[in-house]
């Protein structure tokens, strides 16, 4: 571990906490398992890419994943593997693109076209037509 507890130096004021770096973090750790919320980061091993998708993937949460690679259409392979409802590739970013999550993140959308539904009145009318209006 990198960082820790305590304030940055030159910050006396205020709720700071040193930027902090977990390594040889594995998926049963509840550092790995959980949202931190603050200037940390949790490094976690793989030996392959199928068990880098099984690390993104064995979560109770699913709202945004990052992929990383030189080669887009495997990064984009990866990437379509992952169960969140926004993954990355190589930091791209687009407010058109609908931001979400899947699992315990919540099945809302915002941005882009997707985000407009969460403001609309969808009905559904469901019926069949009389027998004797449907033969005269």
């Amino acid at each position: 571990m990198v960082g820790g507890t305590g304030r940055p130096d030159g910050l006396e004021k205020g709720y700071y906490v040193k930027p902090t770096v977990f390594a040889r973090v594995t998926n049963d750790m509840t550092v790995a398992r959980e949202e931190i919320f603050g200037p940390v980061v949790t490094i976690l091993g793989y030996d392959s890419v199928d068990h880098a998708v099984e690390i993104a993937n064995d979560t109770e949460y699913g709202l945004a994943g990052y992929v990383a690679g030189a080669d887009l259409e495997k990064a984009r392979a990866v990437a379509r593997r992952i169960r969140a409802g926004w993954v990355a590739i190589n930091d791209a970013f687009d407010f058109g693109c609908p931001f979400g999550g899947y699992k315990k993140s919540g099945n809302g959308r915002e941005w882009g076209e997707f985000g407009f539904h969460e403001y609309l009145e969808t009905k559904g009318i469901l019926g069949y037509m009389p027998e004797a209006a449907s033969s005269g």
